[in-house]
């Protein structure tokens, strides 16, 4: 059976730079207090003239080119985003022609935050039953400045714009994907959402002036459903893939929030895993958190290769997913000018 890993990384972050003084403003609150409640210092906004598959088909290039793939050699694109270009079709659709990826087959994924991993999980699976040489891109992307309320500090001062990418193909047999898990709690789908814009409340006056189209989150309920189902949920992988917790070197969640994370890294228990953090500079990006700091990770030459990479989402809906790799040997990037935070 061919073994399938990440072979290539990429991402794309806009420009323009959003600091908490501009977001407390609106919201009520001080960039000390932002500080504070979630480790935020600044995040990124799209361009006016951006929608998510723009954002997504810059960060799938950059994958590409890091890879030296031609975009005619891959086989899927799968892409996770909860806010696509338009109800339909799929944004994955408009990434492949940007991209000019015309064999691939392309689709949407939308697990909200835990997307990214979901998306790769599924990818993994296609490549494994193709035949070989063929490669999947794997894309997180969302612009959630187009969705949120900032007069509503719970949400507002988190989330940032933003695309990661990662290729998978084959690769030798003692690194790659070792494991997935994936977990949903419908029970608890109301702890985030946008309500209307979908079938079961459609667009009216009535919800534009209820501001219903704008995302919303009960914090506390998703802090105490990441508490509660995280740490079970990558223990429960890495005893199903025969894997010590100290073998993991290396930690790469979704940058929800720098001080929940903090919270329950003690309760994850990776006594020799470097926590990558990228949230201070760049704030919760959605599905794009994870292979974001993953590509930024990986750029400033932080995984050698064979060593056990964890990667894991959270989101709405609500879910938990996680990936399990051994890093395998990648081209060589040049590191970039923006640095990492670790914990660990």
């Amino acid at each position: 059976m061919t073994r399938i890993g990440i072979v290539a990384t990429g991402s794309y972050l806009p420009e323009t730079v959003v600091s908490n003084e501009e977001i407390a403003r609106g919201a009520g609150v001080s960039d000390e207090w932002i500080v504070r409640k979630t480790g935020i210092r600044e995040r990124r906004r799209a361009d006016d003239r951006d929608a998510t598959s723009d954002l997504a088909a810059r960060a799938a290039r950059a994958a590409l080119e890091q890879a030296k793939v031609r975009p005619e050699d891959v086989a899927y694109i799968v892409l996770a985003t909860s806010t696509p270009d338009h109800p339909q079709p799929a944004t994955a659709s408009i990434v492949q022609h940007l991209t000019g990826a015309v064999n691939a087959a392309a689709f949407d994924i939308n697990a909200v935050c835990s997307g990214f991993v979901y998306a790769t999980t599924v990818a993994e699976r296609l490549l494994r039953a193709a035949e070989e040489g063929r490669y999947a891109l794997v894309i997180g992307a969302d612009i959630y400045s187009r969705i949120l309320d900032y007069s509503d500090r719970k949400t507002a001062i988190l989330f940032g714009d933003g695309a990661g990418a990662v290729l998978l193909g084959a690769v030798s047999e003692a690194c790659g994907i070792r494991e997935t898990s994936l977990l949903t709690r419908g029970d608890q789908y109301r702890l985030i959402s946008v309500p209307a814009g979908g079938s079961r409340l459609p667009a009216n006056d009535s919800t534009l002036r209820e501001g219903a189209h704008f995302f919303r989150m009960d914090g506390r309920g998703v802090r105490s459903f990441v508490h509660d189902n995280l740490p079970a949920a990558l223990h429960e992988l890495l005893d199903r893939a025969g894997v010590d917790r100290e073998q993991v070197r290396h930690f790469v969640p979704h940058q929800a929030n720098g001080v929940m994370l903090g919270e329950v890294w003690s309760q994850i228990g990776l006594p020799r895993a470097t926590m990558h953090l990228a949230l201070e500079s760049y704030g919760n990006t959605g599905s794009a958190s994870v292979p974001v700091t993953l590509d930024l990770a990986h750029r400033q030459g932080e995984f050698a290769d064979g060593e056990t990479v964890l990667m894991a989402g959270f989101g709405g809906g609500m879910t938990v997913g996680a990936v399990l790799t051994q890093w395998a040997p990648t081209a060589f990037a040049r590191p970039r000018e923006q640095e990492l935070s670790v914990v660990g």
